[in-house]
């Protein structure tokens, strides 16, 4: 089966309850399926009462050295004192098989949504990105991708020519302002840019909070510019992102030095996030669970709101990026 067609329907109690019980785990509740559709996760709790997450990754999307590389990270930043939910080491490993399906274990780490509109968390938030990026700076991973044109716009573009979704009628107007988008940010797109280990999806979802920020999910993360872990902190109108922006980098700076530069990027990312994202959902649109997750992306009215999306896009990136310096 490829990647394309896979499905998790093997993944039963039955089957997610052996496969805890390899490793010395045995699964009392039943499992709660958490928010994730790349991967499948799941909430319980063992015989002691200890509750637990158990996470089954998608066959064929990362190979076990970019696994481990996640899981090396996430254990690095333990040890440097920062909130994050790091996996669990059973038997020596943190990475585990059970009849072809890798998973791992995880605490289970409860908490309430972040809310990015509370600029003391955002402060706070800020405090803890600096150290995460102050460890990441340190190397790159080896296995794992950097964010780049290719992986964001050329393969996406790739596999919406090849899919049935967009409207008959708006194929020609689609395209072409794709195409206008693609040709944009590749000529806003530095060819020396810094790249550091990075969380790589740090937006407010994965986030939670309890007496203070928790991270959690680095299954996307990668090496790539700082200001991918800032940036979908940010919204509202202008105005509101500086002072979401000033206030993060008010924490951020008091453990790493942020590079002021990589704020033209913003834009750039966001584009970069959008054409990538309607070409995930169209990849994974064979996984039953996506049909019923994303209901939308199916109606023509969706690739009317994209065709308008990107060209407000376009138009965001011919604006003059943000800046926290004196404007003259």
């Amino acid at each position: 089966m490829t990647q394309s067609t896979f499905n998790f329907d093997g993944l039963t109690p039955d089957f997610m309850w052996y496969a805890l019980e390899s490793v010395g785990i045995r699964a009392e509740s039943g499992f709660l399926a958490l928010n994730s559709y790349e991967n499948r996760v799941y909430q319980f709790t063992d015989e002691e009462r200890a509750r637990y997450v158990v996470k089954f990754y998608r066959p064929n999307r990362w190979t076990k050295e970019q696994i481990l590389e996640e899981h090396e990270f996430s254990l690095e930043l333990n040890e440097h004192e920062i909130p994050l939910a790091a996996p669990l080491v059973l038997n020596g490993q943190t990475l585990h098989e059970y009849q072809d399906y890798w998973f791992t274990v995880f605490p289970s780490v409860g908490g309430r949504q972040f809310e990015v509109d509370n600029l003391e968390h955002l402060e706070w938030v800020g405090r803890f990105l600096g150290r995460i990026h102050k460890v990441g700076s340190q190397k790159s991973f080896t296995y794992r991708p950097t964010i780049g044109i290719e992986e964001y716009l050329r393969q996406p573009k790739q596999i919406l020519q090849n899919s049935t979704f967009i409207p008959m009628h708006l194929e020609s107007a689609f395209f072409n302002d794709l195409d206008l988008l693609i040709k944009a940010l590749e000529q806003q797109w530095p060819a020396d840019i810094s790249s550091i280990r990075l969380h790589g999806d740090c937006h407010p979802g994965n986030i939670l909070w309890r007496d203070g920020p928790m991270f959690v999910d680095l299954d996307d993360a990668r090496n790539g510019p700082a200001v991918q872990d800032l940036w979908m902190m940010l919204s509202g109108e202008r105005h509101e992102k500086l002072i979401q922006l000033d206030t993060l980098l008010e924490g951020y700076d008091e453990y790493h030095q942020f590079n002021h530069n990589e704020l033209k990027l913003i834009e750039p990312l966001r584009g970069l996030r959008m054409v990538h994202y309607m070409a995930w959902l169209a990849k994974r649109w064979q996984d039953p669970a996506f049909p019923i997750a994303f209901p939308w992306f199916d109606d023509p009215k969706y690739w009317e709101g994209q065709v308008l999306a990107i060209k407000e896009q376009l138009a965001a990136l011919e604006e003059s990026p943000l800046s926290l310096s004196p404007q003259w």
